[in-house]
């Protein structure tokens, strides 16, 4: 794997790119099951599994790559921790996966119908099943395949946006894909992709070689004629956003991130106007506790 990194001279958010060999790959067999709808019916992992949340991993990266390789290093990282058990004591107020999609649904009906029309979203457990399947073998062989034709049934190359919660290595971090359906060698408008991330300190680069792969699949599941080469050079940019305060408030802050983005998304992203108004300052700390506040209330 070949990896290249862009930072700005002006200190602006950086530009991630990353080129996977075809040694990362790999081959998705067919699947007659789907499913489109917020409520996945997902029986392999139940919607508020803890595992995917409050398991953090023994060892750091460096060691984790020197020690396992790829595929051991992200068996390391899901697997269950003898500590698990006093991280969940910490929870308090972190989100699992079941109450986030509950707020996230209520975020998304607060929306007008006109401008849900440029939107889409993944269900937040979609990436980490499709990554669980290429290291868990006990797990039903289709798994990866439903999940990309669940993903196909959302038509996300008709939308501008596609609002993707990735729940994984203990931490909620936003994935956003941008303008799919253009071309990819446009020179006005081309896709790109976003990852926001509340703590920026623990690394987020590490999701880069898998989400490149995620995108690969779906823009092979879809039948699309863009060569590889070509996805794997869509740009990942990574703006610099306000961080969390603590250790349990990762879900809040991707839920008000999702909802400013779709509140002030510009009918055209382009790379030249980023990071728009992503940027360190981009909302208070007041801003973030009134929307939480409100958007418990209204769950109840």
């Amino acid at each position: 794997m070949s990896r290249t990194r862009k930072s700005n001279t002006n200190k602006k958010p950086t530009t991630v790119e990353i080129v996977l060999g075809s040694s990362d790959t790999d081959t998705v067999t067919d699947s007659d099951s789907d499913s489109s709808d917020l409520h996945s019916p997902i029986s392999e992992v139940k919607k508020s599994s803890m595992c995917l949340l409050e398991c953090p991993p023994r060892f750091t990266r460096r060691e984790r790559s020197k020690r396992f390789g790829q595929k051991e290093e992200l068996k390391e990282l899901m697997r269950p921790h003898k500590v698990a058990e006093r991280a969940v004591s910490r929870k308090r107020e972190k989100l699992d996966s079941g109450a986030f999609m509950r707020y996230f649904e209520n975020l998304w009906n607060s929306f007008s119908e006109d401008k849900r029309t440029s939107f889409a979203y993944l269900d937040c457990l979609w990436f980490s099943l499709y990554l669980q399947q290429n290291i868990h073998k006990e797990l039903k062989r289709d798994i990866k395949t439903k999940v990309l034709k669940w993903i196909k049934n959302k038509c996300i190359f008709s939308k501008k946006y596609v609002i993707v919660p990735i729940v994984c290595w203990s931490h909620w971090n936003l994935l956003i894909l941008c303008h799919f359906g253009e071309s990819l060698q446009s020179e006005t408008q081309r896709p790109c992709m976003l990852l926001l991330d509340s703590l920026q300190g623990a690394d987020p680069g590490r999701y880069e070689k898998y989400i490149r792969k995620f995108v690969l699949d779906i823009f092979m599941e879809e039948g699309r004629p863009e060569k590889k080469d070509l996805i794997y050079r869509i740009p990942l940019l990574v703006p610099e956003v306000p961080q969390q305060r603590d250790d349990v408030e990762c879900g809040n802050f991707v839920l008000y991130y999702i909802n400013l983005f779709m509140e002030g998304a510009p009918e055209n992203f382009s790379t030249e106007g980023y990071p728009y108004f992503m940027k360190k300052d981009w909302f208070s700390p007041k801003g973030l506790d009134y929307f939480c506040q409100k958007l418990y209330s209204s769950a109840t």
